[in-house]
């Protein structure tokens, strides 16, 4: 099994080394824009009825794959998967099930929009948002590295992990490395919510509060968890360029989304996504990619990417982007992405990373489908997010509503439009 960096070409098998980072990354004067992605085979969608992603489409995941090319039967992801699953329940309440799909008309009709509206609600998530599944399938890879005695699972018992998050990310990750048994370092702004460190503090986290240095470009946690990583630390959050499998374990709700969109015989026209360091709506670019090449859908929505006017990288990158074949834009990471300039501010605080680190993915997500960014102010932000309880007994956050406030700056008069409603109020 083996993963190809998008930027330079580099090779990594995973059954001989971790193919989190590029080996190629951070050589200095290096321009690059690395991101390791697994080699993906022809494989059927879901294999089964199960409501647990990780064994639906499990013939799509690098990790089963792995586990199958080690000589493993496929009862032993069963057994992985569940016991992880089951852990899970004890210690959140809840195990991995696919997520709902609805229309709602009353949110549409309260919005202003003339069309159908689907959402896709992953406010009962484990961890109560999207980011556990991107790090459920880092973590099973980890188990699959250790049951199949693989050379890349050397040693790691002896490191913990780590992570760079504000709030959603850092409780997704605390939940799996608590159910899994493995010690987690996490690295927070000073104004992270409450209910949040006292959520870390309860799951047995070990918190680093991390200020901002004077003339330090850049989110703070996210350079203290590099330093971590550089000091051993196994990098466990959802930044792409530095785990490429947190990437691919959110494609799980891109697969969920196109058989339910099949199911409900629908083709929504464009696809509301709101972006920070950008690993959702590059995971779902690409899984719902995978779902047309596989026929299960005849073509992808639009993709929309939405940030707020205190922090809008990816829309910057964008527009210098302009024509540039990809290829090229890959080799010279500087000219389209670097840290925002400005203290970043909004209501929906959870997306305010200081770069999209996973653009390039989304930039050929939204060139190939047609779509493109959206910025939103925050009188969207607040509107959306009061918007959303009410007309769908959805109790999202700002950050988790960020994505109709695409919706109601960007709007789509009389088509099929979808949205996620990402992470619980807290």
């Amino acid at each position: 099994m083996r993963f190809t960096c998008h930027g330079c070409g580099a090779r990594v098998d995973a059954a001989a080394a971790l193919p989190f980072r590029c080996p190629a990354a951070g050589a200095p004067g290096d321009e690059v824009d690395h991101l390791l992605v697994p080699e993906d085979a022809p494989a059927p969608f879901g294999v089964g009825d199960e409501a647990d992603p990780y064994l639906r489409f499990r013939a799509l995941l690098s990790p089963y794959r792995l586990l199958r090319a080690a000589g493993l039967p496929d009862q032993a992801w069963l057994d992985l998967a569940g016991q992880l699953d089951g852990a899970l329940q004890e210690v959140d309440g809840r195990g991995f099930r696919a997520t709902p799909l609805a229309l709602q008309p009353a949110l549409a009709r309260a919005a202003g929009h003339a069309g159908a509206l689907w959402v896709k609600d992953e406010t009962g998530n484990v961890a109560g948002s999207h980011k556990a599944r991107h790090l459920m399938l880092v973590m099973l890879y980890l188990r699959v590295l250790e049951a199949a005695r693989l050379p890349a699972g050397a040693g790691l018992r002896s490191r913990r992990l780590a992570i760079a998050s504000c709030g959603n990310a850092a409780l997704a990750a605390a939940v799996v490395a608590r159910a899994a048994g493995w010690p987690l370092d996490v690295f927070v702004p000073p104004d992270a919510e409450a209910a949040v460190v006292e959520r870390l503090a309860a799951l047995g986290a070990t918190r680093t509060v991390c200020q901002r240095r004077p003339g330090e470009p850049g989110d703070p946690c996210y350079l203290r968890f590099r330093e971590a990583v550089a000091a051993g630390a196994i990098p466990f959050g959802v930044q792409g360029p530095d785990n490429g499998l947190a990437i691919e374990g959110g494609r799980t709700l891109a697969f969920e989304l196109a058989e339910g969109l099949r199911a409900a015989g629908a083709a929504p026209e464009a696809l509301y996504v709101q972006v920070g360091g950008g690993a959702l709506a590059s995971a779902l670019a690409q899984g719902l990619a995978l779902a047309v090449a596989g026929g299960v859908l005849a073509r992808a929505p639009r993709l929309v990417a939405v940030q707020t006017a205190g922090c809008a990288p990816l829309e910057r990158a964008w527009r210098r982007l302009g024509a540039t074949p990809l290829d090229e834009a890959a080799r010279h990471r500087g000219r389209y992405m670097w840290p925002w300039e400005e203290p970043p501010h909004s209501l929906a605080h959870g997306i305010l990373d200081d770069e999209t680190y996973d653009w390039w993915a989304i930039a050929a997500g939204m060139r190939a489908t047609g779509g493109g960014p959206v910025v939103v102010d925050e009188v969207a932000v607040a509107r959306a997010h009061a918007l959303a309880r009410p007309h769908a007994g959805i109790a999202a956050s700002a950050t988790g509503t960020a994505g109709l406030a695409g919706l109601l700056s960007q709007p789509a008069p009389g088509r099929s439009v979808a949205v996620l409603l990402t992470g619980v109020a807290r």
